[in-house]
């Protein structure tokens, strides 16, 4: 007979502490394999309804219906990208005319420099000059690592789509596999745990798109208003690069200025560049995040920073986007073991109006 032993709290803390942080260090020696791996999880979890659907209602056979699903998946992208680099394209034709309004802006700010600071036109371009020599000089080696970045990206997107096929055909066998890990008694959570992780993946990636949606359409109908020329394709860039936390959209924002030089090179323009920006993201940031994102996930803004700032120290933009599913995925487990259930409440996002201690009175004898 196997008896069950009762470890005190800090036993119990400093086996949790170190199994996250054994997680974590795994993670972290193995990102370029991991990452690949756990994006392919999350695109699997996105489109397994639609192959649900193909195999069980159309009866496709299960390769067929995981090829129909990326096919899918691959020309939603594809046409994302096929109109952005169409817009790109079209937008090079004004490549004098932004050529143009950017020296005239870039006078205009040699000269504001000059008025408020006493730095002379002249001392600015020695400056600029040694900086421009400066970035000459490591340029080959940044264009080496460019092409060897961009490289990377292609073998991970195609590894990526290689493991979103494995996911798709071998979903019942991980299940078995997790199930012959666990006992018996506890399938029923097992089960609900899954359910659960897929739910809530499903929501949130659902939730992504749908943020993404809007922010491309305010961002388009703000520059519309304020007369900038490519409003659609620099509405969409801010949408999709607004996916990325924190550095996404001030990428977006110097993107949106530099093509706003092909109409002018005002300086009014570009503050209201920055005004539609600001409004949008205030707009993002507190009514669509809270509305369509923390509703889905029940994670609070804390952990949520936290999880975002640990994953990219850990693995760059992508360990930022995986950040928040897979503590969408720890608090679904947290919560469902008694052990671990303080944990899950801890990353959640309910906060109670006030706490009483409850304490016993001792009675003493008189």
């Amino acid at each position: 007979m196997i008896r069950s032993i009762t470890l005190p709290f800090y036993a119990k803390l400093a086996f949790i502490l170190i199994t996250l942080i054994g997680f974590a260090f795994i993670f972290c020696l193995g990102k370029d394999i991991l990452t690949p791996v756990l994006l392919a999880f999350l695109f699997a979890v996105l489109l397994l309804p639609i192959f649900t659907f193909l195999n069980t209602r159309l009866k496709f056979p299960r390769h067929l219906a995981a090829i129909v699903c990326l096919v899918i998946f691959l020309s939603f992208i594809v046409g994302i990208l096929v109109f952005i680099s169409y817009q790109v394209t079209y937008m090079a034709n004004d490549f004098d005319t932004i050529k143009k309004n950017a020296n005239s802006f870039i006078i205009e700010i040699h000269k504001f420099i000059r008025e408020n600071f006493q730095v002379s036109i002249g001392d600015q371009k020695k400056y600029l000059d040694s900086v421009t020599k400066d970035s000459v000089k490591t340029g080959q080696a940044k264009l080496g690592s460019f092409i060897i970045s961009v490289s990377d990206v292609l073998l991970d997107s195609m590894i990526i789509i290689v493991y979103t096929f494995l996911f798709l055909i071998y979903k019942e066998h991980f299940k078995l596999f997790l199930a012959k890990l666990i006992k018996k008694e506890n399938h029923p959570v097992l089960a609900d745990i899954l359910s659960q992780i897929k739910v809530s993946i499903n929501n949130y990636i659902v939730s992504l798109i749908l943020e993404m949606i809007v922010v491309s359409v305010l961002t388009s109908l703000g520059l519309w208003i304020i007369g900038i020329k490519y409003f659609i394709l620099l509405g969409l860039i801010t949408g999709i690069l607004n996916l990325i936390p924190y550095i996404g959209i001030t990428i977006a924002g110097i993107i949106t200025v530099l093509a706003s030089l092909t109409g002018s090179g005002e300086t009014s323009v570009i503050l209201g560049i920055l005004i539609v920006n600001i409004i949008v993201q205030f707009i993002d940031n507190n009514l669509l995040v809270p509305l369509i994102i923390n509703s889905k996930v029940e994670i609070n803004a804390f952990v949520s920073i936290m999880g975002i700032i640990v994953g990219g120290a850990a693995a760059g933009i992508s360990g930022m986007f995986l950040a928040i599913p897979l503590l969408a995925i720890l608090k679904i487990i947290f919560d469902r073991i008694e052990s671990l259930e303080p944990w899950g409440y801890l990353m959640g996002n309910h906060v109670p109006r006030k706490f009483t201690w409850r304490m016993r009175r001792v009675k003493t004898e008189s």
